[in-house]
């Protein structure tokens, strides 16, 4: 099958890895982040090195001229993981067989940016869905999806590693009826679940010392938001910014330690 491939981080690279060792399938087009949003992007490029795949940037899919260029590869189906830009019904079209995205959130729930995040602070559930791209944010049907448990020992960094490891399983065992046409195509409930913008943890990140919290609400927050380098959550001291972390262990592994 040829395929027109777009991602970003690290479970885009391991899953166009994967692709790349399938010996019916060509990646015929590639469309990555700008550097300036690119993560693994080197490691990316680098897959399709010395192959007749083209390399697109994946912040002009919506022009005339670019939208040209991708229908003349010709490819059967296009696969998006973790890639941040909307794709639009006039790119959508050019694929046969769809578009599809890896979404690291058990659909309908945590739509959107962050879903990690949320799954930790609103208690909804966490997991992964391979689905169709429709003109919709994460909102098209449903290919397959596994739920994540959410353990109290959790971080958002922790639980991301977790989706990330599980996405690609799904990935991996789902493949193969996608390529056969056998897959399920199941219709998510539009009214149902949750969406996050990326700028939503705003409202969260900063701790007010003069507010009172549930113990479990800002604990909750706190490792959420706990994901090193990233600055995660605040609060204000003498006008000065002062960063948590936290660091969650059960006592038997304390005891080891």
């Amino acid at each position: 099958m040829r395929i027109f491939f777009l991602c970003n981080n690290w479970l885009g690279w391991q899953v166009l890895r994967w692709l790349q060792k399938q010996k019916d399938d060509e990646i015929v087009g590639l469309a990555v982040h700008p550097e300036i949003r690119s993560k693994y992007g080197n490691e990316i490029r680098l897959e399709v090195a010395g192959t007749n795949c083209l390399v697109f940037d994946g912040s002009r899919l919506k022009e005339t001229c670019i939208i040209d260029q991708v229908r003349k590869q010709e490819a059967d189906i296009a696969v998006s993981v973790l890639f941040a830009y909307v794709l639009s019904g006039e790119f959508i079209s050019l694929f046969p067989r769809g578009c599809i995205n890896l979404h690291p959130a058990l659909l309908p729930y945590n739509r959107g940016r962050y879903p990690n995040v949320w799954s930790i602070v609103t208690k909804t559930p966490a997991g992964v869905t391979l689905h169709y791209i429709d003109e919709g944010i994460d909102t098209g049907d449903v290919i397959a999806q596994k739920e994540v448990p959410v353990l109290v020992t959790d971080t958002g960094a922790s639980l991301y590693r977790r989706l990330e490891a599980e996405g690609l399983e799904l990935f991996r065992s789902t493949w193969p009826l996608i390529r056969a046409g056998t897959n399920s195509r199941i219709a998510q409930a539009r009214d149902e679940g949750s969406y996050h913008r990326a700028r939503d943890v705003e409202q969260i990140d900063e701790i007010d010392l003069d507010k009172s919290y549930r113990a479990e609400d800002l604990l909750n927050i706190i490792r959420a938001r706990t994901f090193p380098p990233y600055r995660g959550a605040y609060f204000v001291h003498q006008g000065r910014k002062i960063c948590l972390r936290i660091e969650l262990r059960e006592e038997s592994e304390v005891a080891r330690g």
